[in-house]
């Protein structure tokens, strides 16, 4: 299978331009972003509640503690949210303040949480409407590794970020774009 498309920052844009004219515009934006901003699976962000996010005072926390359970390796993990994330997430829950701190913190219709299933059809029908073909709800988590790349960051750190165990997993998400390679050459 091939891998998903890493969208540049043109195309992240087309997507949230396109998820503002959805019926769930703030979920739709404050999900695509989680997994661009925190390079979250979209079984992580499927599986977050409000208590994840929010400390007592209802202020968005600087990290997600993810426990076991809601994680692909089973294995508890801390997700760092940038201040442009935490601001994104407390715009999202002004919008859509909790009732029960315990419940998802995207609710379906029926306001039950999304299964990683169908969130995934959501998210990857939302690309496929604004156009970008190829991408899929591992484009964030590829493209948060990708540009950590291109901004010099290591591999152990990435790694870490990402929640792998084997440095070769985290590799293996990184685009090389020929932008990018054509600086690479340029500094010698």
């Amino acid at each position: 299978m091939a891998q998903a498309r890493t969208l540049t920052d043109m195309e992240l844009d087309k997507a949230l331009a396109y998820a503002k004219t959805t019926k769930a515009a703030a979920r739709n934006r404050a999900i695509l972003l989680l997994t661009h901003l925190a390079g979250m699976r979209i079984g992580e962000v499927a599986s977050v509640r409000y208590c994840d996010v929010l400390n007592s005072n209802n202020q968005v926390l600087s990290e997600i503690h993810l426990r076991a359970s809601q994680t692909k390796g089973n294995k508890s993990r801390v997700v760092l949210l940038s201040e442009r994330m935490q601001s994104e997430l407390a715009q999202y829950i002004a919008k859509c303040p909790p009732k029960d701190l315990t419940k998802p913190l995207f609710p379906t219709q029926r306001a039950q949480g999304f299964t990683p299933n169908t969130l995934t059809h959501v998210i990857n029908g939302l690309y496929k409407q604004a156009g970008l073909n190829g991408a899929t709800t591992h484009s964030g988590r590829r493209g948060f590794l990708t540009r950590l790349s291109e901004k010099g960051v290591s591999v152990r750190v990435m790694m870490q970020l990402a929640g792998h165990s084997q440095m070769s997993s985290t590799q293996r998400y990184i685009d090389t774009r020929p932008d990018i390679l054509r600086n690479a050459v340029e500094l010698i």
